[in-house]
């Protein structure tokens, strides 16, 4: 009978826990049609009319160590890259198909190419691996909830193999083990209906991926989909229950505990628009200012934030998702120790700002600034040591106006006289604590003075 290994599983998961923030990239044919991802399923092409795409298929511009070098700048320390989407499509060379980018007019082994380019710029490297194929023809087609042939009988099951299919899927997953050198982590897309858990042989998959790859990060979708936490988060974890929880599109509203209270690992993945791959006619973009809140309320809620990015045929990021990551890393470079390494706080935070917190250093994330002295309710004044703005290191004043003489228990901080904020998207106090463990040992010592 599998036995979790808490020990063992907080030391593989430590570097995710400190690095917060990564990037997705969903890449691959649906780029050239350009609606989004899962155009194969929404227009029910058949694979014949999908195949039109595999012969185009030729992105000129990839460069994965420009993509790489963008994501460090941004501040991420993690990506993750479809090698194989829903599609059946392969950005890496297969012994066992030939619907890969090696078979294209490209001609090359683009994961090769990334995970080489992730090295090189010190990144952890994560590749996503669909556990859908809707090009394979033993897998399910008419009358599964997303298979382009759905609605056609014509394409019924009765002839297809899906043990065949799960030998191929587990073949494939093996290569991505095996001939890239150390992968980081794995993200599995995605389990629903009857198929979770043990439809896809998922003990044996994970014994396999854990045996050629010791360290590797494991998602939770092998038994959900974005909805549902899994086993391991409901305190009695299967031999495959992921290392992490994968909201979508969403943020929980309190982060994620087990039934014992402690917090669970989860990772909260989203778009820059509305698609995770290349839409040409969605403009709607989210600001560099609200992806920088939101990195900032996953990680004040104990979770990651991965930042999908959705390149062109071209194999280019979208000039809306450059301006993004380039104002996110301006951002970061200064205020990047208020998100690695920290997590939830104690502290309730009230009105606009947030709170993230590593050990006794506690970083308040102000968003709109107050009407006289800044509060922070629960910091007594007496365990502060240090203020400062964490941008550029300036001290800032305990107040002591007699504005808020009725409020002895709350610390304010004194911004001075300007009502606009240094950093109008987000300017971070650091308010550094004096550690308890060494006032007590003051204390006695006085004592005994």
């Amino acid at each position: 009978m599998y036995r979790f290994d808490r020990q063992e599983y907080e030391k593989r998961v430590q570097w995710f826990r400190d690095a917060r923030f990564g990037m997705f990239i969903h890449f691959g044919l649906y780029s050239i049609p350009a609606r989004g991802e899962w155009v194969m399923s929404d227009e029910e092409m058949t694979d014949a009319q999908y195949r039109n795409y595999f012969e185009m298929f030729n992105p000129v511009d990839y460069d994965p160590r420009k993509w790489a070098h963008m994501a460090k700048e941004a501040g991420m320390k993690y990506m993750v890259m479809t090698a194989r989407h829903h599609d059946g499509f392969c950005l890496f060379d297969s012994q066992y198909t030939d619907y890969t980018s090696v078979n294209t007019r490209y001609g090359k082994d683009m994961v090769r190419e990334y995970v080489d380019a992730l090295r090189a710029e010190g990144l952890k490297v994560g590749l996503y691996f669909s556990l859908i194929d809707w090009h394979h023809p033993d897998f399910p087609h008419y009358k599964d909830r997303q298979h382009p042939m759905r609605n056609h009988p014509e394409c019924g099951n009765e002839n297809r193999d899906f043990n065949r299919y799960l030998t191929y899927m587990h073949r494939q997953v093996r290569e991505l083990m095996t001939n890239y050198g150390k992968i980081d982590l794995l993200w599995l897309d995605f389990s629903y209906d009857d198929l979770r858990g043990e439809a896809w042989k998922a003990t044996e998959l994970v014994n396999m991926i854990r045996s050629l790859q010791p360290g590797i990060m494991i998602n939770n979708r092998l038994e959900v989909s974005g909805e549902g936490f899994g086993s391991l988060a409901q305190g009695h974890p299967t031999p495959y229950h992921g290392d992490f929880i994968t909201p979508e599109q969403m943020i929980p509203p309190e982060g994620l505990k087990d039934p014992q209270g402690r917090d669970l690992l989860w990772e909260s993945c989203f778009t820059m628009n509305g698609h995770w791959g290349y839409d040409v006619k969605d403009h709607y973009f989210k600001p560099a200012s609200m992806l920088i809140h939101k990195l900032v309320e996953c990680v004040s809620k104990g979770g990651n934030m991965i930042l999908n990015v959705g390149p062109d045929a071209r194999g280019n990021f979208p000039e809306p998702s450059v301006r993004a990551l380039q104002e996110i890393g301006a951002w970061m470079k200064k205020n990047h120790e208020s998100i690695y390494g920290c997590g939830r706080s104690q502290l309730k935070p009230e009105g606009m700002y947030r709170v993230t917190q590593n050990g006794n250093r506690v970083f308040i994330h102000i968003y709109e600034n107050s009407i006289g002295p800044f509060p922070v309710p629960g910091i007594p004044r007496d365990r502060i040591e240090m203020v400062r703005y964490l941008a550029d290191g300036a001290q800032i004043p305990v107040s002591s106006s007699w504005v808020h003489s009725d409020y002895p228990d709350i610390f304010f901080a004194d911004l001075g006289p300007d009502p606009i904020l240094p950093d109008s998207t987000d300017t971070v106090l650091e308010v550094d604590l004096k550690d308890p463990e060494n006032e007590r040992k003051a204390a006695g010592q006085r004592a005994v003075k």
